[in-house]
């Protein structure tokens, strides 16, 4: 599933290649995909200037005026800008949105597990209803370690299971979350009620610093993830431990560990990162 780095770099492709269209027409041949009425999708959004690109989490936040058109890509989800002549496989493209330059934004979907939504704006991207259950964005001003700490020091959860929690961080998913560990020299298994106020600041500190870099370089690829018009990322090659079981760690040269941790694969150093 993309991740928040990939979400960003999925966003800004698709804003520096599309600019401002109008929606001319949609087509949608899968309505799974439409969260709600698809026929108030279909009558509602065309006609609309896409105003700006927004994000929260893994979330896409097309701000149309009037209206939020907001997307989740969940496992498979890609967008794809091109031409009417251009073939498209229609198996797997689920929505084609028809702009009045003529151009075409298709949504391609081996799962079809993604979702897109429409509503009434809102002051607040959090006041959009689909946002109800998901935390702070990892990059929000007010996501700092006293607001981390009073969420996290009373639970009983282990660390890599409390970074996935969409509840409280929007954004990280396994990834990151085994990165985020090794950064700060945690075993995934610890459990965050062990973890003092310090830990929660750099824990912010290294979160940022990483999923930042993992922007700046487009993202992560491994297996399927696209930002667009094939845009594929290069963060993985800077990953330390994130599906390289058996490879030496970086730091000690011993051998990267995989386990288990809340039905999610992980990646950690043995030797580097230890449990509380």
């Amino acid at each position: 599933m993309p991740e928040l780095p990939e979400v960003q770099t999925v966003l800004d492709t698709l804003a520096y290649q599309m600019g401002n269209p109008v929606i001319e027409h949609i087509e949608v041949f899968w309505d799974s995909i439409i969260h709600g009425d698809t026929n108030e999708f279909l009558r509602v959004l065309p006609g609309h200037q896409i105003k700006s690109y927004q994000r929260l989490g893994k979330y896409l936040c097309f701000d149309c005026g009037d209206v939020m058109w907001i997307t989740h890509l969940r496992m498979e989800g890609k967008f794809y800008l091109q031409q009417p002549h251009e073939p498209y496989d229609h198996k797997h493209v689920h929505v084609v949105f028809h702009l009045k330059d003529g151009r075409e934004l298709r949504y391609h979907d081996t799962r079809k597990f993604g979702r897109m939504y429409l509503y009434p704006h809102q002051e607040q991207l959090s006041d959009y209803p689909c946002f109800e259950h998901v935390g702070l964005d990892a990059f929000d001003d007010r996501l700092d370690a006293a607001w981390l700490y009073q969420k996290l020091h009373s639970k009983k959860v282990y660390l890599k299971q409390a970074l996935l929690d969409q509840k409280i961080i929007a954004g990280i998913g396994n990834i990151y979350a085994d990165e985020i560990c090794f950064a700060l020299g945690l075993h995934p298994q610890t459990r965050v009620n062990r973890m003092r106020k310090k830990d929660f600041e750099l824990l912010i500190i290294e979160m940022r610093r990483i999923l930042g870099g993992a922007i700046r370089a487009g993202g992560t690829t491994i297996r399927s993830y696209t930002a667009s018009l094939g845009v594929d990322g290069r963060f993985q090659l800077q990953l330390k431990v994130h599906a390289k079981k058996g490879e030496a760690c970086p730091l000690c040269q011993q051998p990267i560990k995989k386990i288990i941790v809340g039905g999610r694969g992980t990646y950690y150093c043995e030797q580097c990162q230890k449990k509380r």
